[in-house]
């Protein structure tokens, strides 16, 4: 397959390793992306990836909470353009699918397309997108969601960066004061932190084989002796928890406290047990590639029509 300098460019930017190195990974992975990755990886030439591709599709990430605070919503809808994403309606009509999907009981983005839309029931919410499509000339994608219902304990949001990045995160407790202070603090540190998993225990068996496996190739590519291997192994699969993990992750505003810690000393303020029940973290356009255009080429295209 041939390597193309896009392709070079791609995983640089997702690796951080050299442009020679990045071409030697991507002519021995056969033009394979992720597995060029691991063998930059293994040689010790790239940080493990924490996200799954790139960011550069356009678009909102946006939230919305109901009034009682115990619905939730959270969702990415794409365009192709940073002007488009600051239209008014596009705004409003990113909005109204977060608030839409709140009170949704839908479980697919092809079935909240299909429900009628909760700002005007008499279209659906594809209708709305479609119409919308028409109206500013660009292409939209309501790509994903993710909804939260508490019977109990809090539900809070934070978006960072404009619509860059969106969090949610649902606590349990008595206290709801500093439930919801914890919860704030909690929403900082995902949006900052990109944590995976809450805890070691939700990492997938087979992403921890697949680490400790990389972690073995590095230790064999920087001579190590068999002996030492895998102890070195275990070693980097435990920074490797603290790293993905929420509550084994430093706090971002206390170095010295795991966010574990954090909420045994919360919990104890509170007089009662505070629990993170789930979170959700997106990131605009996060693993789509957007398509590059030439300008001079547009330029031309649109002269000729």
């Amino acid at each position: 397959m041939q390597i193309t300098a896009k392709m070079v460019s791609e995983l640089r930017e997702r690796t951080g390793a050299g442009m020679m190195d990045c071409k030697k990974a991507l002519t021995e992975a056969n033009g394979d992306m992720e597995k060029a990755i691991e063998i930059l990886r293994e040689k010790g030439l790239a940080a493990a990836a924490k996200k799954a591709g790139r960011i550069a599709a356009e678009g909102l990430v946006e939230t919305y909470i109901t009034d009682d605070g115990k619905r939730g919503a959270i969702i990415e809808l794409n365009c192709e353009t940073d002007f488009v994403a600051q239209n008014a309606d596009f705004v409003a009509l990113a909005k109204n699918i977060a608030k839409h999907v709140a009170f949704s009981n839908a479980n697919t983005v092809e079935e909240v397309l299909n429900e009628s839309f909760i700002a005007d029931n008499s279209v659906t919410v594809k209708d709305a997108i479609t119409a919308l499509i028409a109206k500013l000339g660009e292409n939209m994608t309501f790509r994903r969601f993710e909804r939260f219902v508490a019977n109990e304990g809090v539900i809070t949001d934070y978006i960072h960066g404009g619509g860059r990045i969106a969090v949610m995160v649902q606590l349990n407790g008595k206290n709801e004061n500093i439930l919801r202070e914890v919860a704030k603090e909690l929403a900082l540190q995902i949006a900052a932190a990109n944590p995976l998993y809450l805890t070691r225990e939700d990492v997938p068996s087979d992403v921890i084989e697949k680490e400790k496996e990389i972690y073995r190739q590095q230790a064999l590519n920087e001579g190590k002796p068999e002996k030492v291997i895998e102890k070195m192994v275990e070693g980097r699969l435990q920074k490797y928890f603290k790293e993905v993990c929420l509550l084994e992750q430093l706090w971002i505003k206390d170095q010295d406290l795991t966010i574990k810690k954090y909420l045994e000393d919360k919990s104890k303020e509170a007089g009662s047990e505070i629990s993170v029940v789930k979170f959700t973290r997106f990131e605009k356009g996060e693993g789509i590639e957007k398509k590059e255009e030439n300008f001079a080429e547009e330029v031309m295209k649109q002269v000729r029509m």
